[in-house]
């Protein structure tokens, strides 16, 4: 018999897809969300089932029914590493740019901002946001539902469009419009969405030397030197400080594919990983 699923139900699988929901496995050995979810819903299946097992079952539900940031997210990051991913490439999760913050980022030679538009999503702030993202980042993209790109692809011609489709149950994304490069980058955002240590570095590389004030006039001091960097060495110098920062984008590609975006979240260590692993794959106590 085929399962029905509610948008009430479809609601409360996507809440498992959370940091808290994940995170309570690895903190406190406590899986009593999905057993809870689990003897709500899908017990009466004859299967016998992981946690593991019912994760999976949960993130296809979704992607087929219910196509929450998490799964765009997820299969953005997935595509990224498969396409793109070597140990010099570096993904966030939610870099803030300005006033905005951009869903995922990612830095290998270039620099690249994602901001992800579901079918459950208004574009109410998207000019601003993209506006942010194209004053420090090389390439901007909206990632969308195949269904909305018509919507999406006139809110700003130098933007790249990437759509999430799915197939016979598989989810995966295609670039539909590579984005316009960017030559500029904007030292008032730049200076306003980097750490201090980042910017600091940048002038100490560029110069030789860090300005000698006090850390009251420091931030006004590095931003005036900041201005004469010429633009494309200013984006290298820019990428090659995000990429000093702790990441673990080598374990994501050994984490299963369900699990990127959340082991992304958190930066998952490699023990936190194996003992994630090991408590998923016991059988649902319900």
């Amino acid at each position: 018999m085929k399962a029905t699923f509610d948008i009430e139900r479809l609601r409360r699988y996507s809440y498992i897809f959370s940091r808290s929901g994940f995170s309570s496995i690895i903190d406190n050995n406590d899986c009593s969300r999905l057993s809870n979810l689990f003897r709500g819903y899908d017990s009466k299946n004859d299967k016998e089932w992981t946690y593991f097992d019912y994760v999976k079952y949960l993130y296809n539900t979704l992607a087929n029914h219910y196509r929450c940031e998490y799964i765009y997210k997820n299969t953005l990051i997935d595509s990224l590493l498969k396409k793109y991913g070597t140990k010099n490439s570096l993904i966030l999760n939610e870099f803030k740019v300005g006033n905005s913050v951009a869903d995922i980022v990612f830095f290998n030679g270039t620099s690249k901002a994602f901001e992800i538009k579901t079918e459950l999503d208004s574009n109410k702030r998207l000019s601003g946001q993209l506006s942010d993202y194209s004053k420090i980042f090389k390439e901007s993209y909206i990632v969308t539902h195949e269904s909305l790109i018509n919507k999406y692809e006139t809110v700003n011609d130098t933007v790249g469009i990437i759509a999430l489709k799915v197939n016979n149950g598989k989810v995966k994304i295609q670039e539909i419009r590579p984005a316009v490069e960017n030559k500029e980058i904007d030292v008032n955002i730049l200076m306003r969405s980097i750490r201090t240590n980042e910017y600091k570095n940048i002038i100490q590389d560029f110069y030789g030397l860090l300005p000698n004030v006090n850390s009251f006039d420091i931030f006004e001091t590095c931003k005036k030197m900041m201005y004469p960097i010429p633009p494309d060495k200013l984006h290298e110098l820019f990428i090659a400080e995000i990429k000093k920062r702790k990441s673990n984008n080598v374990l994501l590609n050994q984490c299963q594919r369900e699990l990127k975006q959340f082991c992304l979240s958190i930066n998952i260590s490699e023990a936190q990983y194996q003992v994630f692993s090991e408590r998923l794959s016991k059988p649902i106590n319900y």
